[in-house]
């Protein structure tokens, strides 16, 4: 595990004396890892949805394709 510094103002460090039966260091860690896991959840759920957009778009422009000619042959452009 590597170790990291942290700083904080004078007034904060002087609070988290005054509660010194917290583990300040496994309360911060644990944190870091949660927000770390949060925002690979939020990576992984725009990758899927930029696939899905993707796929969208594609079943959109087959859907399209060949449409113009289709409606110039029956006079309707």
């Amino acid at each position: 595990m590597v170790s990291i510094t942290l700083s904080v103002p004078e007034e904060v460090k002087q609070k988290m004396e005054k509660h010194g039966e917290i583990n300040w260091s496994g309360f911060v860690r644990k944190c870091i890892l949660e927000k770390t896991q949060e925002l690979d959840n939020v990576e992984k759920w725009l990758k899927e949805e930029k696939e899905i957009s993707d796929w969208a778009v594609k079943l959109q422009r087959a859907g399209r394709k060949g449409r113009f000619e289709k409606l110039k042959k029956k006079g309707l452009i």
